[in-house]
């Protein structure tokens, strides 16, 4: 599979994030969360069509989530597998970075890339989410999270000092271990406690988790972070779509998400 192939080539991961296990298996029964916002056939002779040709020779049942101008000229933004990657619009050179604009000081993504991942993360109700909100919140960040991953741990430490900053984290699913793991069948218990938030602060301080079964929808918020592009936790995500990285404290994802709504990132 490409993304096997992807994995060979761009193993590095971020520091300040638990790294997905490559072999985590595909997702679960039912409709994909994105199959609304899969992109429409390019039009013959396009970037788009010429990048899709181009990869479809690393692996003929290539299928991507997203493909869209980059951030930069030159190059086409592609989402597959959980990997974001980039393509001159020849189809020649391939490459996976998190490109950086020097001028505005952040990481940087294309405005559709970003529509893209607003659209997937406004199909999770409220309801499905594990919130803990700021008392005078200003800013609201998305973080697919796994309950054994260090640095999800370090983040939830931080959770008061965020809500005191104005800034309310709502949690998604995102076992790392991929589903049918221990892992995943203890955020399954988690997600179906009484208590959703104690039990995942709990989890977090490395307390057994009491097994509980329901209906949920753990395995549909891990099937929707690889189609948004997560590889490992924490995966934080600002309200307009912007990927901040992994774990920071409390000062710097503050700091990250001014810069988002001034549209730094952009």
């Amino acid at each position: 599979m490409l993304r096997v192939a992807i994995a060979a080539l761009f193993g590095a991961l971020s520091l300040t994030a638990c790294a997905q296990q490559p072999s985590a298996p595909a997702a679960s029964k039912g409709a994909s969360p994105a199959a609304a916002a899969t992109p429409a056939a390019p039009a013959a002779g396009s970037a788009d069509e010429r990048v899709r040709s181009a990869l479809q020779k690393l692996d003929p049942k290539f299928a991507p989530d997203y493909i869209g101008a980059a951030p930069f000229p030159g190059f086409r933004e592609v989402l597959v597998g959980g990997q974001v990657l980039y393509v001159t619009d020849d189809g020649r050179y391939l490459m996976q970075s998190q490109p950086y604009d020097i001028q505005n000081k952040a990481p940087v993504s294309s405005a559709g890339l970003l529509a893209y991942r607003q659209k997937l993360l406004a199909k999770v109700p409220q309801a499905e989410r594990i919130v803990f909100a700021a008392p005078n919140a200003k800013y609201t960040v998305s973080v697919f999270t796994d309950i054994e991953c260090g640095y999800c741990r370090k983040l939830h430490q931080d959770i008061a000092e965020l809500n005191r900053n104005g800034i309310t984290v709502e949690y998604l699913a995102f076992p790392r271990m991929g589903l049918g793991s221990q892992d995943y069948t203890d955020m399954i218990s988690v997600w179906c406690a009484a208590d959703r938030k104690q039990a995942l602060t709990a989890a977090k301080t490395g307390k057994p988790v009491a097994p509980k079964n329901c209906t949920n929808p753990v395995a549909m918020q891990y099937t929707l972070g690889q189609q948004m592009g997560v590889n490992g936790t924490p995966a934080i995500f600002a309200a307009d779509g912007t990927q901040l990285g992994g774990y920071l404290p409390p000062a710097q994802l503050k700091a990250a998400l001014e810069r988002t709504t001034a549209g730094g990132s952009r």
